[in-house]
């Protein structure tokens, strides 16, 4: 984690926020941003949504996605906890007995993980979520990491919530749902390309979000016109895919 790495992911995080706010784009920016400029392996973002449910809104990899979605399917492990508490949570080592969330610890090795770091996405007294850092290496991540990393995850949270509707819970209920219902659109949208492409999750993904950056558009918009046909697969097709997922 370079100054000038550091300093470039907070001006891009401020951007984001400046007009046209895309909340689904915004949280897969800060994940690929905690990837690169933190150093760890993989990243994912839960937020509560209207019903007060913890759903998976970003994640840097398909596997810490997976992950993400195994705890809230058994509905308890270290990222729930840390949304719960508004506390840090810290799983240094997912080999080391006692073990507290056994299972997921197990789910985790098997994904090839070592360790895990979630910290509340909160202003204030409101706390709408977690930020997940996972690396592959085990134990703890330093101090100064960890503070780079709340930053971050403060400055997402204030993205979402926005000054002006920090004291209405309706308004923050409803931008919320905004976003979870997008993250639904683009599930569907890679489904939709991962089938007539025949090509992976992951390099379905980047063709919507590189078509997005692209033409202007919002990613759900894009979603939106691949679910319903007004946007011709073929454009998406062209696009070179990505790399593979860490």
């Amino acid at each position: 984690m370079t100054m000038e790495n550091l300093a470039e992911t907070f001006v891009e995080l401020a951007d984001t926020l400046v007009a046209d706010f895309d909340p689904v784009e915004f949280m897969h920016l800060l994940t690929d941003r905690c990837v690169t400029t933190l150093e760890v392996d993989a990243a994912g973002i839960l937020l509560v949504d209207h019903h007060g449910e913890l759903q998976v809104v970003g994640a840097s990899s398909d596997r810490a996605r997976l992950l993400e979605l195994f705890e809230l399917q058994h509905r308890q492990g270290p990222c729930m906890e840390c949304y719960l508490t508004s506390v840090p949570v810290t799983v240094a080592n997912f080999t080391e007995p006692p073990q507290r969330w056994p299972e997921f610890s197990s789910v985790a090795r098997e994904a090839g993980f070592g360790a895990l770091h979630a910290l509340p996405m909160r202003l204030r007294e409101q706390t709408v979520g977690a930020l997940n850092l996972f690396t592959v290496a085990e134990g703890a991540l330093t101090e100064p990491t960890l503070r780079v990393a709340q930053a971050m995850a403060d400055v997402a949270t204030i993205g979402l919530l926005q000054a002006q509707v920090i004291s209405h819970r309706e308004l923050l209920a409803g931008q919320l749902q905004n976003a979870l219902q997008s993250r639904v659109l683009v599930e569907q949208a890679k489904g939709v390309l991962a089938e007539r492409l025949q090509i992976g999750m992951s390099g379905a993904f980047e063709r919507l979000r590189r078509y997005s950056r692209s033409h202007g558009e919002h990613l759900s918009r894009v979603a939106e016109g691949v679910i319903a046909g007004s946007i011709d697969i073929t454009a998406l097709a062209a696009i070179r895919e990505a790399e593979p997922d860490v």
